[in-house]
């Protein structure tokens, strides 16, 4: 394989400052329901993100998508699965990661943790540790697909002004 030349100007449109990122504290449906706010950052790819608003700072994106999750204690993401992979590993604090129809299986993830998690298993996550800390998850596709909520979120998510159009997208009421 040949050694090919990328310019920095090129390389840095691949490059995402941390400071500099955009956060969603709505990317998903389940965002307003109570113990699962947190801020969602697209870094490489949209992932699975359900605001059409919030773009990834790093668009070229093929075979994988990253994103970071940012909640306080007791925080997280309510059941969901995906058609792809995904890899949670704390980058601080300490993380649950639970699966199964009810969430009923679980592991605790410390920093630099990883857990590869199937295709169509229900997952969430939860911040358990006293602090705020963050999570990345990444997906496994180049397009990573929508979310597929456990029932009950969906039934949750009514309660608030969140809810999904036909497409996958939040629309927001009022």
């Amino acid at each position: 394989m040949g050694n090919k030349k990328v310019s920095k100007k090129d390389m840095l449109k691949r490059l995402a400052r941390f400071k500099d990122l955009q956060s969603s504290d709505e990317a998903f449906v389940d965002s307003k329901i109570p113990g699962h706010e947190r801020d969602i950052f697209n870094v490489i790819g949209r992932g699975v993100t359900e605001d059409a608003n919030l773009g990834p700072a790093i668009t070229a994106v093929q075979d994988f998508n990253v994103t970071y999750v940012g909640a306080g204690p007791g925080k997280g993401a309510a059941l969901h699965s995906h058609s792809t992979v995904e890899v949670f590993i704390p980058l601080s604090g300490k993380w649950s990661i639970f699966w199964g129809d009810e969430g009923e299986q679980e592991v605790i993830l410390e920093t630099w943790d990883t857990v590869s998690v199937p295709t169509g298993i229900m997952r969430g996550f939860r911040n358990v540790g006293t602090e705020d800390a963050h999570l990345m998850a990444i997906l496994g596709g180049t397009d990573a697909g929508h979310v597929a909520w456990a029932p009950k979120v969906l039934e949750q998510a009514k309660q608030t002004e969140l809810e999904l159009d036909a497409e996958g997208n939040l629309l927001q009421d009022g």
